[in-house]
């Protein structure tokens, strides 16, 4: 016999004796089997009905009680008869989620949200890269690093400091701290504020029934998400073994700094902490294989914070090719090619920057028909959707970009389309990044080079932060203001900056790139005088105007 399950969203309950009555009235329905309403907090109640109910019925009858009801799910029942997914004979969960970082938990809540059975199965430390190993304690250091290399002394209470050292085990501790701190509040506390979603212990691995096994057990659900995250990605050069490289997980949490230390890579992760270590007292030397620093900005930002870091003392060499790793007692070698010439560098420690690795080793994805790309990520498409149907994939395991906030957003995303028929894609047309060197280097929308790919007709202008007068109060020019732009419409293609703070300053512009602002309505608002973000008029004037010519406020 055919019958059907409705999903609900209530609004307007704000007691208990407020789900009795929207269950009663939904039972008061002709033809309602069943409603399971877990209680007013939840805000949703599943409904099972013979196929004659309407979902118009239900809301109506809600609404008649004095409260509101949205339609949110239909989907046939055949009484009787368990028909999971995947092959397996029963259903424990709606949706197993798998990794217990941002993007996994964004996915939890959400479908808890809609009213589904959710358990997240998390193998080691619960929060993810973020919190744990990444931007927590990445920014923190940078932080200190920062406030050591500018005012002299360091902020976290109870730091010892002198002209030539400060104490790094208390930094360490304080950075511990904060992560230990943050964990607990945005994740164990979070958990536990959601008691109907189930916490798994244990690695996460597919059966070829369609399962998971976790632990001693078994699970299968109707659908997963998978946002197991990544970890760096150790290349493995000839000698890597007998060089023991660090990653920046092992660096961060070092108990002693190096004196020296050579980095290889060029990207966010070598520029944040290599010039974090050099602040902090250690001599440090870039290796990077591209012909420039961070070669998928523009060339002006690569060729600018490669002068700042030179100011500091920071040694950088491009188009540096590695050979192999080797060592001499306390020393690091790394032998490498620039032009066709071998070449040595030495130092202390190696820190190896080189991207990161998607946890997907030993799942058993292969079983489940779940495509890798060629750097083991999990291919996902626009809806988070992954090569098997009822698969998803959210954050650093998969395609996508690696920000936590992206994480967070696929989780969601993938959440919602696992049990919809209206899916929706994730948005990343406007998409914003940041790097967090002194200066910032902050990023949206196309280069200059990929929106000519892309055949537009491209207009760019470029202008110094020695005509922001924010910039010139706070004595600090360093840095350039870049907007590319559609020749033909003046729509803003993409910014690209570097300056202090250029992270503040980046949102204004990610919201001009996703609704099509002109170059003449950023030249039409009123902008604040003396803050960095006015750069931004500044340079959209810099199209029609000579901006050594204007006058404060822009004008």
């Amino acid at each position: 016999m055919e019958q059907q399950q409705i999903k609900l969203r209530i609004s307007g309950m704000t007691c208990a004796s407020c789900a009795t009555h929207v269950s009663n009235a939904l039972q008061s329905v002709a033809g309602v089997k069943t409603v399971e309403l877990p209680g007013w907090h939840a805000q949703f109640a599943t409904v099972v009905a013979d196929t004659s109910v309407t979902p118009t019925m239900l809301t109506e009858a809600v609404q008649d009680a004095g409260y509101k009801a949205t339609f949110t799910e239909q989907i046939p029942v055949q009484v009787g008869v368990s028909e999971p997914s995947n092959g397996a004979t029963h259903i424990d969960f709606d949706l197993l989620v798998i990794g217990g970082g941002s993007g996994g938990f964004a996915a939890a809540i959400t479908a808890h949200e809609l009213g589904k059975q959710v358990a997240i199965v998390n193998a080691g430390t619960i929060g993810g890269t973020c919190v744990n190993v990444g931007c927590v304690p990445s920014k923190t250091l940078i932080r200190a690093a920062e406030a050591w290399h500018k005012a002299g002394h360091h902020p976290f209470v109870g730091v010892r400091t002198t002209q030539q050292s400060l104490d790094w085990e208390v930094v360490r501790q304080e950075k511990n701290d904060l992560v230990s701190s943050l964990r607990q509040s945005k994740y164990v506390d979070v958990l536990a504020a959601y008691p109907e979603i189930s916490l798994i212990e244990g690695r996460a691995i597919f059966q070829a029934d369609g399962s998971v096994r976790a632990g001693e057990k078994t699970y299968c659900a109707s659908r997963y998400i998978i946002a197991t995250g990544a970890q760096p990605r150790m290349h493995p050069f000839p000698g890597v073994e007998e060089a023991a490289p660090l990653n920046s997980t092992t660096l961060m949490d070092s108990e002693q700094l190096p004196k020296s230390l050579i980095i290889l890579g060029g990207r966010a992760i070598a520029l944040e902490l290599g010039q974090t270590m050099a602040r902090l007292g250690v001599e440090v030397l870039i290796l990077q294989r591209s012909v420039r620093l961070v070669p998928e900005h523009e060339p002006e930002i690569g060729h600018a914070i490669q002068e700042y870091l030179e100011q500091e003392g920071i040694g950088v060499f491009t188009g540096v090719t590695v050979d192999r790793l080797t060592r001499e007692g306390d020393t690091r070698i790394v032998h490498a090619r620039m032009m066709g010439q071998p070449r040595e560098f030495r130092a202390d420690q190696i820190l190896m920057a080189l991207g990161r690795q998607p946890n997907t080793t030993g799942m058993g994805l292969e079983q489940v028909g779940v495509q890798l790309d060629v750097n083991g990520a999990i291919t996902v498409n626009e809806y988070q959707q992954t090569t098997n149907p009822n698969i998803y994939a959210a954050g650093d395991v998969s395609t996508n970009p690696e920000y936590v906030y992206v994480a967070a957003a696929a989780g969601a995303t993938a959440a919602r389309n696992a049990f919809s028929v209206d899916l929706k894609p994730l948005d990343l047309s406007a998409l914003p990044g940041i790097i967090f060197t002194d200066p910032q280097i902050a990023t949206v929308g196309l280069t200059e080079d990929a929106a000519r790919r892309a055949g537009y007709e491209v207009e760019s202008h470029t202008i110094s932060l020695d005509y922001v007068p924010r910039a010139l109060a706070a004595r600090d020019t360093r840095g350039l203001i870049k907007l590319v732009a559609d020749r033909p419409t003046g729509r803003i293609l993409g910014v690209h900056l570097v300056a202090a703070e250029a992270g503040e300053v980046i949102q204004t512009a990610t919201l001009a790139v996703k609704f099509g602002l002109t170059v003449a309505d950023l030249t039409g608002t009123l902008f604040p005088y003396l803050t960095q973000v006015e750069g931004l008029k500044l340079a959209a004037l810099s199209f029609t105007k000579d901006v050594a010519k204007l006058s404060c406020c822009a004008v």
